[in-house]
């Protein structure tokens, strides 16, 4: 995986679509899943969520992605973060919908997909609240 098509390494798959965020490592039939709930703290704490899981972001050599639809600032921001991964590693990413994402994302991966930036599907217009005066 990675460089040549096929050749596997660490793949990571994230949902933020809830207030709990979903991360999953596959290393060649090995999976890992975690579970973390991120609340308010997203933003924050999820690049070092991200590097305490995989022991070293360089070791990814793909990313898969839940991209919706959930939560308008959760997805924001996880695409945000993974988006920016992907692009500064030089690695493949791509997003998928539905209960079995984690599954679709790994067969685009592995077959060599990738969608360099993955934009969010939130399921309905966002609900902007007007400013209060």
């Amino acid at each position: 995986f990675g460089k040549n098509k096929g050749e596997y390494g660490v793949i990571i798959l994230l949902d933020t679509s809830t207030s709990t965020c979903f991360l999953t490592i596959v290393n060649g039939e090995n999976r890992q899943d975690f579970e973390w709930e991120a609340g308010r703290t997203l933003a924050r704490n999820l690049l070092k969520f991200l590097e305490e899981k995989t022991g070293d972001l360089h070791l990814i050599s793909g990313i898969g992605v839940m991209k919706g639809p959930g939560s308008f600032t959760g997805l924001r921001i996880g695409l945000t973060v993974v988006n920016t991964l992907a692009d500064s590693l030089n690695i493949p990413i791509v997003g998928a919908m539905g209960d079995n994402w984690c599954d679709l994302a790994l067969g685009k991966l592995r077959s060599g997909e990738n969608e360099k930036i993955v934009m969010p599907e939130y399921g309905a217009a966002a609900n902007i609240t007007a400013p209060r005066k």
